[in-house]
């Protein structure tokens, strides 16, 4: 995808500097926030044991349910448990015609997990027995691996404990 330049890119820049002023409250004047974390995020696939597979096999997410989607006859509901009680969801549409994965408003850009130090180095381990195609941490981005599932979702591993980003830490609790 094209990138802003020039005057453009200057716009851009200014733009996010007064969002920046405007709405970005040091640490000790923030209100605390109203929930309690993400319980599951919910994404489609278009098969299910391939996802079953990848995450659970090469990203060594354990699935913990699968059942029928109640809004969808024959449509499965299924979790991964990605850490600290948080849950990464599935579902199937069967007879939906799935067009290819793309970066587009609404859609997922990638989904970020933290991981500790020894299991970025497992997973990347993994990724190399496996020939599957990642991205890092060879881009100045030390502590992420980026790679895409089954479905082309985007899925970052970070070295970096829950809160932090960077180096800083953002939120704390």
């Amino acid at each position: 995808m094209p990138q802003p330049e020039g005057a453009e890119l200057d716009a851009v820049r200014e733009r996010r500097a007064a969002l920046r002023e405007a709405y970005l409250r040091p640490p000790d004047d923030r209100p605390a926030t109203t929930g309690r974390g993400i319980h599951h995020a919910a994404l489609i696939c278009r098969d299910v044991e391939s996802t079953i597979r990848f995450y659970q096999e090469v990203l060594g997410f354990p699935l913990v349910e699968l059942v029928e989607n109640r809004d969808y006859a024959g449509s499965s509901h299924f979790f991964f448990d990605v850490g600290n009680r948080t849950l990464l969801g599935f579902f199937d549409f069967p007879g939906h015609d799935h067009p290819d994965f793309q970066e587009t408003i609404g859609g997922v850009q990638h989904i970020a997990l933290s991981v500790s130090p020894e299991q970025f180095a497992a997973a990347k381990e993994r990724f190399d027995a496996a020939g599957i195609k990642y991205l890092g941490p060879d881009r100045g981005v030390d502590d992420s691996l980026y790679v895409r599932d089954p479905n082309g979702v985007g899925i970052e591993l970070y070295r970096e404990e829950l809160g932090i980003f960077e180096g800083t830490t953002l939120v704390t609790g």
